[in-house]
């Protein structure tokens, strides 16, 4: 029997509370649209694990399975969440 298996259906968990109810990786407040962008970026999974050495592969490749899996609500989100940077970035240039 094998032992100190982890449920990867818990590696990735949502709160209103945290991210304002974004998808991250339990335990770390790191978002899946954060590991996501930088993998869009070309970062690999190993180079993302050097960047946040508090996370392991398996998170990181949780966070990416998770992507995948829901791909068109995380890409609406990216897509909004870069609106809302372009329109904040417009507001501060124009004060």
């Amino acid at each position: 029997m094998l032992k100190n298996l982890v449920d990867i259906g818990n590696l990735i968990t949502s709160s209103p509370e945290i991210q304002h109810g974004s998808p991250i990786i339990a335990g770390t407040g790191t978002s899946v649209k954060r590991i996501v962008a930088l993998y869009k970026q070309g970062y690999s999974p190993d180079e993302i694990k050097a960047d946040k050495e508090y996370l392991t592969l398996a998170q990181i490749y949780a966070a990416l399975a998770y992507y995948y899996t829901n791909q068109q609500a995380i890409e609406e989100e990216l897509a909004q969440d870069a609106l809302d940077y372009e329109r904040l970035s417009a507001q501060v240039l124009t004060n």
